[in-house]
């Protein structure tokens, strides 16, 4: 079943993490893998804590696409390209009942990935496979096929007060 979490709130990977640990507890393996982030975010270390949860980041990341060079783009969508690649090996291998793709969307939407692989991933998913995107602006494609739909809406953030991301709380 697909899942998507979308939308411009907070909150998305949030309850990614939270699928991830109550599929885990009940005995599936998991995989979380996130596109557009290093694997700094606070919600990595647990993870990879856990028993029968893959955990794969883009290590190559370390700034905002629009501040990347071209060389830069280049290797975080190989390693997209990769991790699409050790995405598709687990689900046929049978080895990820749940799979979790975050800010796969975004990475999706601004060509950061090969669009033919994600598409092959996402829109053949095997129905015993419960699969999970995030990120912002989903492709009517996307949206058709999901079972599951959550839009997290930004009603107030603490951003629009001028206070930045908070440790533990956003990442």
């Amino acid at each position: 079943m697909l899942h998507i979490y979308y939308g411009n709130g907070k909150g998305k990977t949030t309850a990614a993490v939270g699928l991830t640990i109550r599929a885990v507890g009940a005995g599936l393996k998991c995989a979380f893998f996130q596109f557009l982030k290093n694997g700094a975010s606070s919600e990595i270390a647990m993870l990879n804590r856990i028993d029968g949860i893959t955990v794969e980041c883009c290590n190559e990341k370390s700034s905002f696409i629009i501040q990347m060079s071209d060389s830069e783009k280049a290797a975080v969508t190989a390693r997209h390209n990769k991790q699409l690649c050790d995405a598709l090996a687990l689900i046929n291998d049978k080895k990820a009942d749940l799979l979790v793709l975050d800010e796969f969307l975004d990475a999706y939407n601004s060509n950061m990935l090969s669009r033919e692989l994600a598409d092959k991933l996402i829109l053949n998913c095997p129905e015993a496979v419960e699969l999970v995107l995030t990120g912002r602006n989903p492709e009517k494609k996307f949206i058709d096929s999901a079972d599951y739909l959550s839009e997290i809406t930004a009603v107030r953030h603490p951003y629009q007060k001028g206070i930045s991301a908070r440790h533990g709380i956003e990442y």
